[in-house]
């Protein structure tokens, strides 16, 4: 599986303008990608528009949907209205099931790792031997590690009922000892955590 994840970063008061010409495009353009997600962030760089899409195993759709896009006059239908743009692929962790749309929000908190050139394997190993515990709690919707851009960057993404949930739960697992993986201190160069809300139209709510 395969995963292409774009962040759009929009002049300040102008997303909720953007997201109705957004949503058209989305539906008019014929990418090859399946659209999974759409969020906007609430707390970390405001004005950030996230899409997530999945290509199954093609990744020559992938790069295909990224050069057909780079060359558009107005890419996604707001290019008048961003000032940033990238678009990455992700390869998910081999032992999580593919994302599906549904709900599981509405928060989604972004985690966005910078790995050492050493972290990825010992990562995947600790996510596999903690993760089982971690999902007496709550489920991610993905973790999955960068094969384009900048850098190896890990980023799993966790959907919780509220802010308030996200709290209780992660204070729990910490406390049980549940989460997170030990021994990552070595692994990781930078983090950062943002926090989401899906638009109307995104598939994942």
């Amino acid at each position: 599986m395969l995963y292409d994840l774009t962040t759009l970063t929009l002049r300040p008061a102008t997303v909720a303008g953007a997201l109705p010409r957004l949503q058209e495009w989305l539906e008019a353009t014929p990418l090859k990608g399946e659209l999974l997600g759409c969020w906007v962030a609430e707390v970390g760089l405001l004005n950030t528009i996230l899409l997530l899409r999945g290509y199954g195993e093609d990744r020559d759709a992938l790069l295909a949907d990224h050069a057909a896009i780079t060359g558009m006059e107005n890419p996604f239908g707001i290019g008048d209205l961003t000032v940033a743009r990238t678009m990455d692929a992700y390869q998910p962790f081999p032992f999580l099931p593919p994302i599906r749309p549904g709900s599981y929000g509405p928060v989604y908190e972004v985690r966005t790792y910078m790995m050492a050139p050493h972290g990825l394997a010992p990562t995947i190993q600790g996510w596999e031997e903690t993760l089982p515990g971690r999902l007496a709690l709550s489920t991610p919707l993905v973790g999955m590690y960068s094969i384009t851009g900048a850098g190896t960057r890990f980023v799993h993404i966790w959907p919780y009922a509220s802010m308030n949930d996200r709290y209780r739960i992660r204070t729990e697992a910490q406390e049980k000892g549940l989460w997170p993986p030990k021994g990552r201190t070595d692994r990781l160069l930078e983090m950062k955590s943002e926090l989401y809300l899906p638009a109307k139209f995104s598939p994942t709510q």
